[in-house]
């Protein structure tokens, strides 16, 4: 059994997120909350986010015991790419990629014994 919470087209790049979400995969849900509110990142309180809504989802959909819970997988894919110009030099104009994030967290229970 397995719960999933995604936060879709979040305005934070995927590369920074990803480098929070790698600190939370594989651990227990209680350990991954605490680790996720001392990371000085500014994805850490968006993880956080979408960590407890799939706390929540588990509990309430699923019936399953958060104490038992394990983050089984978390990712982020590359959600639509806002494009802006800025002003250059000599008249020119520059792109700057304003990246967004798909947020995927799946917890699972982890097995007694």
């Amino acid at each position: 059994m397995e719960a999933k919470a995604v936060a879709r087209t979040v305005r934070i790049a995927p590369r920074k997120a990803r480098l929070v979400v790698d600190l939370i995969r594989g651990k227990q849900v209680g350990e991954a909350i605490s680790i996720l509110k001392f990371t000085p990142k500014a994805a850490s309180p968006i993880v956080e986010k979408v960590l407890n809504s799939a706390i929540a989802n588990a509990e309430h959909n699923y019936e399953m015991d958060v104490n038992n819970l394990v983050v089984s997988k978390a990712y982020v894919d590359e959600g639509p790419t806002l494009k802006r110009f800025r002003p250059r030099a000599q008249g020119r104009a520059s792109q700057i990629n304003k990246r967004t994030s798909h947020i995927t967290i799946v917890l699972s229970e982890k097995k007694e014994g």
